[in-house]
């Protein structure tokens, strides 16, 4: 027998408590990491009863997954001319960063995946397959998918050293400035692609 899988409508209340339930998540996740944090303490953080948490997600490692999904709103570079595709990137992914308010998914990723398997890979996956969709409209498919992990890693290093350590002055520059700081390594790794 099929079985056929009903499109619930989700309400703005529903909608409003999975949120308030992710956020409490984030930030309990980035303050304690997987093992110390509880259902119980989200719950509190998001004042709701804790049977709430795991109507929601059905269980910690569910709801640490949901708080993990990260897009990076990384945008189509097709058409960007050469010359200015390391700013287009940089800000591109910058742009993520900056709308990431206090312990946002991607801040809760970075810090994470130093410690967490899963949450390594989830950032490994992301970042690998947003980059190459970002970049395959200029590159062409396989020289973005090939140049993705090296791109990645200069962006990382820039956003750890931005936005979780807070270093000066990159911390203090604007993204624009930032970008042409930048601009000459992304040029030398996107050549390498």
């Amino acid at each position: 027998m099929e079985q056929r899988l009903v499109a619930r409508r989700v309400s703005p209340r529903s909608q409003r408590t999975r949120e308030a339930i992710l956020r409490a998540a984030r930030a309990r996740f980035a303050a304690h990491g997987y093992q110390r944090t509880t259902i119980r303490g989200i719950a509190a953080d998001a004042v709701i009863d804790p049977s709430m948490v795991m109507r929601y997600f059905g269980s910690k490692e569910r709801l640490f997954e949901a708080a993990l999904d990260i897009d990076l709103r990384l945008p189509d570079l097709t058409g960007t001319p050469p010359e200015r595709l390391p700013q287009a990137l940089v800000t591109g992914f910058l742009a993520s960063w900056e709308s990431d308010v206090d312990e946002g998914p991607l801040r809760l990723l970075l810090r994470s995946a130093a410690t967490n398997e899963r949450a390594a890979e989830r950032l490994r996956r992301a970042l690998h397959e947003q980059f190459t969709e970002s970049l395959s409209g200029v590159l062409g498919a396989e020289r973005a998918a090939a140049g993705a992990g090296l791109i990645a890693a200069q962006l990382l290093g820039v956003a750890f050293t931005r936005y979780v350590l807070r270093l000066r002055p990159i911390a203090d520059l604007s993204v624009p400035a930032l970008a042409d700081l930048v601009a000459p390594s992304m040029r030398t790794a996107l050549a390498l692609a």
